[in-house]
């Protein structure tokens, strides 16, 4: 195998903090919560950014970056025109996975579960908050579809901006909430030498989470 030299060699010794079984919370979310907050307390650059990977019902996958928008014992929701790429998998496989990359801590969660819409109100009520640009671009980009040049979009923009001028932008019907329901939950801090410290909330046919900690 071919490598350039300079990225095999490239690494980091993580040395920051640890993570035991006495210092969390029995509850992931709770204990998600905490990492989320100390995530913005440190200022890093878009925490809530979030890779989401879904496959298609024969497994071919793919993955993409979007933006966790609301969090609960629920689940986890991000927003999205169901028509796109990963509306279209996520609807004939509701099943994903995500993961937040946290470098400046030296931590990462990984979240798998299964997928449902929230509700037309949840949906409502997130889209009316976006500043007006945001809404007409729902309207004007059909997600994932191939376009001619990017004189198109500013066209379509243009007509819709004259289309709703001095009135309500409503949410188009095929934009909305998606919200990943969790079966597992993990934790990864860094730790020197790679020998991180995995644990691993597994969800129970009872509701409950089990905790177990993964070598790394």
């Amino acid at each position: 195998m071919m490598m350039d030299k300079n990225i095999a060699d490239l690494r980091k010794d993580y040395t920051l903090q640890d993570l035991h079984e006495s210092e969390i919370d029995p509850n992931p979310f709770i204990q998600f919560k905490a990492w989320f907050a100390q995530a913005l307390a440190a200022q890093l650059p878009e925490p809530n950014a979030m890779t989401i990977a879904s496959a298609t019902p024969d497994g071919k996958p793919s993955a993409r970056m979007v933006l966790l928008k609301d969090f609960d014992e629920r689940g986890f929701v991000f927003f999205t025109n169901y028509n796109s790429h990963k509306g279209q998998e996520l609807a004939a496989n509701p099943q994903a996975a995500l993961v937040f990359w946290w470098a400046e801590l030296e931590r990462q969660v990984r979240i798998s579960g299964r997928v449902e819409q929230v509700s037309a109100a949840d949906s409502d009520q997130y889209f009316y908050s976006r500043p007006a640009n945001s809404r007409l671009g729902a309207w004007v980009s059909n997600q994932s579809e191939a376009i001619a040049n990017r004189e198109e979009l500013e066209r379509r923009l243009q007509e819709f901006q004259h289309q709703y001028a001095n009135q309500e932008i409503p949410r188009p019907p095929h934009w909305g909430g998606l919200r990943v329901i969790p079966t597992e939950i993990e934790f990864w801090q860094g730790r020197s030498s790679r020998l991180h410290d995995r644990l691993l909330y597994r969800r129970l046919d009872d509701g409950s989470w089990k905790i177990e900690r993964l070598s790394p």
